[in-house]
C-alpha cells in the first residue's frame, strides 16, 4: 500500500512538472512581423498608432523581419489585431529578450527605435477633393489612422504648428492650377477648381492664386524650420520649391493669372530657397503638361511599365542612420515604380546635401530623397498611386483592400509613424 502511495505522489510530482515545462509562459509581448509572414503590413502602422494612442510604447525593430513591431501584451491589442487582420505572435520574456540580444549586437544592422507619442496628422488638402486625387489619405483611412484637413486659410491663419506631421496633397504651389489648362480647361472640375481658388485669394487678401500659394509655401517652411515633420508625393515636391525660388518672380503665363509671365523668369529664379532642388529651369509652354525640369516623366524610355519599372532602396546604418532606416523599411527592396504628374526627379538637379532613399540609377532618377530644414525634416516621394500605375484623372480610386502588402504604401507609412520616434543623439 505505501508503495503504491508513493508511485501515486511520484506520478503526480512527474505530470506537474510535465505540465510546468509544456504549457507556454504567459505572453509578455506582441511582436507584429512586417516580413512576409504579416497578412496585412498597412493596418500593422495602424495598430502601431493606435498603441501610441493609449500612451503605450512602442519599440520599432529596424530591419527585423522587414521592421517589425514589439508592443507590451494585452487582450485588447490582440483582439484588435484580430479584429484589423494582422498577424501576430505572443512572446514571453525570455523570447523578447533574445530578440533584442540580437539586435543589440554589434555586427548586426538592426536597432531597437522606441516610439512614444501618436503624431498629430494634418494633410494639407483643397475640401473639393475628388476621390482620386491622393494616395496618403487613401492609406491613412485604411490604416485607420486618423488626420486633420487642413488648406490655404487653416495655413495662413498659423494653425500648422498645433500638428506634428503634415501631408502636402498633390498640390501645383506656383499657381498654374497643375497645368491642367491645356487639356481640362472645359471640364466642370477645372473650372470649379479655378473659381474655388480664385475666391480664396481674394478673400485672404491676394491678388493672385501664385501669390497666395506662395504665401503657404512659406508657411509650411516655417513649420518645418520650428520642428514640424513634412511628407509630400507627386507634383507638390517640386511645385513647391518651384515657388519658393521665385518668390517676385511672374511664372504663371495669360490663362492662369490674367497677364504674361516673365520672359526673363529662369535667370531670376532662386534656388537658395529651395528644399531639395537647383539648377532646374521652368516650362515656359502652357500646353505642356509639365512644370519644370525637375521632372523626368517625358524623358524616360516608353518601354517602361508595369512589369519593367523598378526602383531601389538604400540600405543605412540602422545603429548609425537611424532616421533614413526608419524611412525605408521594407520587405523588399526593390520596389515597383509608379507614374504621377511629378513621377520621379532628375538626379542632376538634386542638392548634393540631400538624402536619395530610393533611385533608379541606370536612369538617373531619383525618387525618394529626405533632408532636414531648420529643427524639422522633410521627405519627398515621387510619383501618384503606388499601386495604380498610370493614373488618369477620373479614374476610380485603389482599394486598398487588394493591395494590404504593398511596399510601394509602406513608405508612406513609414513617414507617419516617423515622428513617434524619440529623437536621440546621434552614436560617437
Amino acid at each position: 500500500m505505501t508503495s503504491r502511495i508513493c508511485r501515486f505522489k511520484s506520478g503526480l510530482i512527474l505530470l506537474a512538472l510535465l505540465f510546468i515545462f509544456h504549457t507556454p509562459a504567459k505572453a509578455a509581448y506582441l511582436l507584429l512581423p512586417m516580413d512576409e509572414t504579416q497578412k496585412n503590413h498597412l493596418k500593422a502602422y495602424g495598430i502601431a498608432y493606435w498603441v501610441l494612442q493609449k500612451e503605450v510604447e512602442v519599440d520599432w525593430l529596424l530591419n527585423y523581419r522587414g521592421g517589425s513591431f514589439l508592443i507590451p501584451y494585452s487582450k485588447p491589442v490582440e483582439s484588435e489585431c484580430n479584429i484589423r487582420g494582422v498577424s501576430f505572435q505572443a512572446l514571453a520574456d525570455a523570447q523578447v529578450d533574445a530578440i533584442l540580444q540580437e539586435i543589440a549586437d554589434p555586427q548586426v544592422n538592426m536597432e531597437k527605435i522606441k516610439l512614444h507619442k501618436a503624431p498629430k496628422i494634418a494633410v494639407y488638402s483643397p475640401k473639393n477633393k475628388r476621390p482620386w486625387d491622393d494616395a496618403v489619405t487613401l492609406v491613412l483611412a485604411y490604416a485607420e489612422i486618423p488626420y486633420t484637413v487642413v488648406y490655404d486659410e487653416e495655413v495662413l491663419m498659423g494653425l500648422l504648428p498645433l500638428y506634428d506631421w503634415l501631408h502636402m496633397h498633390h498640390e501645383d504651389f506656383t499657381g498654374q492650377y497643375g497645368k491642367f489648362w491645356a487639356a481640362y480647361k472645359s471640364f466642370p472640375w477645372y473650372q470649379e477648381d479655378v473659381q474655388l481658388q480664385e475666391e480664396s485669394a481674394r478673400k485672404l487678401g491676394y491678388a493672385k492664386v501664385s501669390q497666395m500659394k506662395l504665401a503657404v509655401a512659406k508657411k509650411i517652411k516655417d513649420f518645418v524650420a520650428g520642428g514640424g515633420y513634412l511628407f509630400s508625393m507627386c507634383s507638390a515636391p517640386d511645385s513647391y520649391d518651384v515657388a519658393l525660388s521665385a518668390e517676385g518672380v511672374d511664372i504663371c503665363d495669360v490663362m492662369f493669372d490674367g497677364d504674361p509671365m516673365d520672359p526673363q523668369a529662369d535667370s531670376k529664379l532662386d534656388y537658395s530657397k529651395c528644399f531639395a532642388f537647383q539648377g532646374f529651369s521652368l516650362v515656359h509652354n502652357p500646353y505642356e503638361y509639365e512644370i519644370s525640369s525637375i521632372d523626368v516623366t517625358d524623358s524616360r524610355p516608353k518601354t517602361l511599365n508595369w512589369n519593367n519599372d523598378f526602383f531601389s532602396l538604400f540600405e543605412f546604418s540602422a545603429k548609425w542612420d537611424p532616421v533614413p532606416t526608419m524611412l525605408c523599411q521594407n520587405h523588399v527592396t526593390l520596389i515597383h515604380g509608379f507614374m504621377g504628374q511629378t513621377t520621379a526627379f532628375n538626379e542632376k538637379f538634386v542638392r548634393s546635401s540631400v538624402l536619395i532613399l530610393g533611385e533608379n540609377k541606370s536612369l538617373g532618377e531619383a525618387r525618394y530623397i529626405h533632408g532636414d530644414f531648420g529643427k524639422g525634416t522633410w521627405t519627398f516621394l515621387g510619383g501618384h498611386d503606388p499601386e495604380d500605375y498610370q493614373h488618369l484623372v477620373g479614374d476610380p480610386p485603389t482599394d486598398l483592400n487588394l493591395h494590404p502588402n504593398s511596399p510601394g504604401y509602406r513608405l508612406i507609412l513609414n513617414n507617419v509613424l516617423f515622428p513617434a520616434a524619440k529623437k536621440e543623439k546621434r552614436k560617437t
